[in-house]
């Protein structure tokens, strides 16, 4: 039997994809981080599926119910929040999952830096003005950040930086980039994105950070700062230019 990595989505129930959906469907057993995971995305399961909350669970219990869903037969969906590929812990399941001779597979999902940018209605590359998208993260109270990923080294390229995970140490983010960016360089916050209760914070970098805290927000958002958020006299992709070659 299979372990299936489904990647769930932003927030909204419908921002998955059908093969997920139907992964979800097919699985007997369904493990999901209910802090986070739409809890619509249950109705998928057979109706006598076994659910699991992970959300309180440490990773050596989720994995022994990973392996005894194996051990009984049973393929398993096992919802992450976003993207699985993105800082979600599948590789340390995996890793586990490794040693104990248990296949899995991944389904991707919608990233929130794809829906944070659809909620803003931008395209993160904009010919002639921003070409690069950096997605990154903050030290807090998660593991270390590498050597030669802190924010001041990755903020020298002036890229378009998405910080997930951040949100609580928006002044910190904020202090770090001005060097780099400069207090006009338009910044974005865009929390749940896709839910109902989504909310986005629009202004110049100097700024978000107290809008921040006059919203209170202070979990499940991300931070973009960047010009092409605001970018409007900008070149024509050669995509789709009468002079390309086709």
């Amino acid at each position: 039997m299979t372990v299936h990595f489904i990647g769930a989505g932003p927030g909204a129930a419908d921002l998955i994809t059908v093969r997920g959906r139907d992964l979800i469907a097919a699985s007997p057993v369904c493990l999901y981080a209910g802090s986070l995971v739409p809890a619509a995305l249950l109705d998928a399961c057979p109706p006598a599926a076994r659910k699991v909350d992970t959300a309180r669970l440490t990773l050596d219990e989720i994995v022994a119910e990973l392996v005894a869903a194996h051990a009984a037969g049973h393929d398993v969906a096992r919802l992450h929040s976003g993207d699985p590929s993105l800082y979600s812990a599948m590789a340390e399941q995996m890793r586990r999952l490794d040693a104990a001779g248990v296949p899995y597979d991944v389904t991707p999902g919608v990233p929130a830096f794809a829906a944070a940018a659809a909620s803003l209605g931008r395209e993160l590359t904009v010919p002639g003005v921003g070409q690069t998208v950096i997605l990154t993260r903050v030290t807090g109270q998660a593991t270390p950040m590498p050597a030669g990923e802190d924010l001041a080294t990755l903020a020298a390229s002036r890229a378009v930086l998405v910080l997930h995970l951040a949100i609580q140490r928006i002044d910190d983010v904020v202090a770090d980039l001005l060097p780099f960016y400069g207090e006009d360089c338009p910044a974005a916050v865009v929390a749940y994105a896709s839910r109902d209760d989504e909310l986005i914070l629009r202004g110049p970098l100097a700024t978000i950070a107290a809008q921040v805290a006059a919203a209170g927000v202070k979990r499940t958002a991300v931070i973009v700062v960047g010009q092409t958020l605001t970018a409007k006299e900008f070149p024509d992709s050669h995509l789709y230019s009468a002079a390309r070659t086709r």
